[in-house]
Parts: structure tokens; C-alpha cells; sequence
């Protein structure tokens, strides 16, 4: 059995105590990691003591990059440059077995949803679609996981009606995630796992004054699987624990399992 976790850690540096906290606690195989905000070549060591080893990673100062660190035989795949940025939003790896995980980080969109006088948004509208024409050329078992930043389902935020119009939950986004999923076969495993209506969050905002109190999460880091590759039922987790570390991220891990 194989676990993969993935997490946007909100600056890898800053939170290495926290990562490695995770590792000795929840022990997945791989780990993928979002916003590293790192260079490659400044990345924390210390994790080989645990038996982890960062396979691949991509990275800037303060900003962006993606990393995978696994316990278990893995192989990187090139990395790919998306709507033609080399802004450190993908990496990926094969499993002995030949399936490939993929760890994105899609932007974030800024404030407002609007591509005509929002640029980032516009980024955000067209990474999605490139990752959906992407996913039309897959073949066999793969994995999608990272920071999305798309709330999906109406019970994937803490207001369906208030969110309609805040980016991560609008109706373009939503329905470019839904298309996304359709045309390339992949499953939502924590959906699978815990079905609606349940809510489900991986996110609330540092800005709350007191974040359990108010509770007003969105699910924006989502698991995905593809192909006839089963997961192990009732394996989806989000760890909400992990929110309330003494220096958090304001995103928590992810995880599911799967026979391989």
C-alpha cells in the first residue's frame, strides 16, 4: 500500500519543524508540497534522518514552487511549463509500478473574478483549461493532487450563496474544474470517501480572528485518481489538526492510500 500526502505548506523554510512533525506522525510514502517559496538549492535538509528524500522540486524565492519528498522508490518526470511560464506550478513522479503522481499548484486568481480587467485571474481560466487539454492525452493509472484553488462543490465552502462571487468558488471556476475532472476520467477520492453533504475544508484563512470558532473553510487541495487505479476505500483524510499548529499553514494535508 502506498500513501500519498499533499499539503501547501505556506513556505517550507519557515515550517520545516511542522513538516517534519507531519512525517513522524502520519508517515505517508510521498509527500507532495505547494508553495514552497524556495529555491531548489535552499531547501530544508534534515528530512533523510526520517527517511524521506526530496525527489524532484521546483522553486523561487518567496513565491510559488512545488516539491515531492517519498520514502519509497519514485522516479521524476519533467517538469511542465504551464500557459508558457516557467513559474514552478508542476512536478511529477513514477512509482516502480509506472503510475505517474502529479503535484500542481494552479494560481490563485486574485481578487477579482473577472479576466477582462483581472490578469490573474485570466491566468488562473487558462491554466485550467490547459490542464484540461492536457489530461485529454492521458494514459493509464495516474494520480492529480496539490493546492487547485477551486472549491467545487457547494458543500466545499462554508457558504455556497456568499462565495457565487468570490474567487475559488464561481460558477467559470467551478465549471472549468467539473470539465476538467470529465475529460480526463479522474475521480475525486475524498468525495468518494466522504460524500456529500458532509462539508469538507482544507483551507481558512489566517485573517479569521478566531479560524474554528467561525469555521468558514473552503476545500481548495484535492486528491484525484485516474485510470483502473483503485484507492483504498475510506483512506481519504484531511487533517485538520494540522491548522491549528502553533505556526500553521493556513491549508492542512491531504491524504489517501492506494494498493500498489
Amino acid at each position: 500500500m502506498t500513501t500519498i500526502a499533499t499539503w501547501n505548506i505556506n513556505s517550507v523554510r519557515l515550517l520545516k519543524g511542522l513538516v517534519k512533525q507531519f512525517l513522524e506522525e502520519q508517515q505517508p510514502d510521498i509527500l507532495c508540497l505547494q508553495e514552497t517559496k524556495s529555491p531548489v538549492d535552499k531547501l530544508p535538509d534534515g528530512f533523510e534522518k526520517l527517511g524521506y528524500e526530496i525527489v524532484t522540486a521546483c522553486g523561487f524565492k518567496g513565491y510559488n514552487g512545488v516539491a515531492i519528498l517519498s520514502r519509497v522508490p519514485v522516479e521524476p518526470v519533467d517538469n511542465m511549463e504551464m500557459c508558457g511560464l516557467d513559474d514552478a506550478r508542476h512536478c511529477a513522479v513514477r512509482l516502480k509500478d509506472g503510475v505517474i503522481v502529479h503535484n500542481f499548484y494552479v494560481p490563485a486568481g486574485g481578487d477579482v473574478p473577472d479576466p477582462e480587467v483581472n490578469p490573474k485571474f485570466d491566468h488562473k481560466l487558462r491554466f485550467l483549461a490547459e490542464m484540461t487539454e492536457w489530461s485529454k492525452g492521458l494514459d493509464g493509472p495516474q494520480v492529480l493532487v496539490g493546492d487547485l484553488n477551486v472549491a467545487p462543490l457547494p458543500e466545499d465552502v462554508w457558504s455556497h450563496r456568499q462565495l457565487l462571487k468570490v474567487v475559488s468558488h464561481t460558477p467559470v471556476e467551478t465549471e472549468a474544474m467539473t470539465r476538467l475532472m470529465e475529460v480526463g476520467g479522474w475521480r475525486d477520492l475524498p468525495r468518494i470517501d466522504i460524500p456529500v453533504p458532509e462539508k469538507l475544508y482544507s483551507w481558512w484563512s489566517y485573517r479569521a480572528r478566531d479560524w474554528r470558532a467561525s469555521d468558514r473553510g473552503r476545500r481548495l487541495d484535492h486528491i484525484w485518481a485516474r485510470g483502473d487505479l483503485p484507492h483504498v476505500p475510506g483512506s481519504s483524510r484531511l487533517l485538520k489538526e494540522y491548522r491549528g499548529a502553533e505556526r500553521p499553514s493556513d491549508h492542512v494535508p491531504v491524504m489517501a492510500s492506494f494498493p500498489i
